[in-house]
């Protein structure tokens, strides 16, 4: 689909569905990397202070398809160490996992002092995507609004830093990424069979995530909701609202001077190194 093609369609979109139609303009990539650099460098300053301190954070994206929860977690993790940033996306239950207490294969992944866990999706998919697509019980599902939130009460009480964020994206905008996932051969990876048959269940989703606020809002672990129709906007604004939430401070780091570097001694490189690859570029 062309950029032209793609404007109209979602001009269309939200003339259809009734969405404000004064919408900023979509940011400009240098401006977007001028703005996230020093965020990054902060991200950073945050990774220095929880490896010091031994603390451990927890970071919980949820949200509708295409909300660009994946591209949210990449801007996070774009600068630093994965030892410390560790991102969870966990596949279907096995069968034996299914068999289990429904929270029990998320707990081993929760962090330990000295990491910044981050789910890609987490144990709200039984009140989302298994709720509204059948895969769990209605009596399921509402058995796990209800206790949720002790277990959640259960790990803030346990030292850990629990986040948690929605990203909502409009029904023309939603629609637009995934009519761009069927015609990007870069993106086509991204389009299951279950993102199509979710899309008509729009309000079902709705008020299976109002039911899930409703429930799960507390006061030791509060939902915080983003607008992720600007993708670039969005990110700099859940970095910089993330940075908020965490009490870190900037930990002083020594001089550094490069030490001199040894003498060949005699050294001489191999005049036919093997298996080098071309370089057509």
């Amino acid at each position: 689909m062309s950029k032209k093609t793609k404007r109209q369609s979602r001009s269309a979109l939200t003339a259809s569905t009734g969405a404000a139609a004064d919408v900023p303009k979509a940011m400009k990539n240098k401006e977007y990397r001028q703005l996230i650099r020093p965020l990054h460098g902060e991200l950073v300053q945050l990774q220095e202070w929880v490896k010091v301190t031994g603390s451990r954070v927890c970071i919980v994206f949820e949200g509708r398809d295409t909300a660009g929860k994946g591209g949210v977690i990449k801007a996070i993790t774009e600068r630093v160490s994965p030892r410390v940033f560790r991102v969870v996306a966990l596949t279907a239950p096995t069968e034996r996992e299914r068999s289990q207490m429904y929270v029990q294969r998320y707990l081993p992944h929760l962090p330990a002092a000295g990491e910044v866990v981050i789910f890609d999706r987490s144990w709200y998919n039984r009140a989302g995507v298994e709720r509204v697509m059948g895969f769990c019980t209605e009596e399921e599902a509402k058995h796990f609004l209800q206790i949720i939130p002790m277990v959640e009460h259960a790990i803030v009480e346990s030292g850990v830093i629990l986040i948690k964020y929605w990203l909502e994206v409009d029904e023309a905008e939603q629609t637009a990424r995934l009519r761009s996932r069927i015609d990007d051969p870069r993106k086509i990876w991204k389009l299951s069979d279950l993102d199509l048959a979710s899309y008509s269940r729009w309000y079902d989703y709705a008020r299976a995530r109002d039911e899930m606020f409703h429930l799960t809002d507390t006061g030791w672990a509060p939902w915080f909701v983003a607008n992720n129709d600007d993708k670039k906007r969005g990110r700099l604004n859940i970095i910089t609202h993330l940075l908020s939430q965490v009490p870190y401070e900037h930990i002083e780091r020594p001089d550094v001077t490069l030490p001199e570097r040894q003498r060949p001694h005699g050294y001489t490189a191999p005049t036919q190194p093997l298996h080098w690859i071309p370089t057509p570029y």
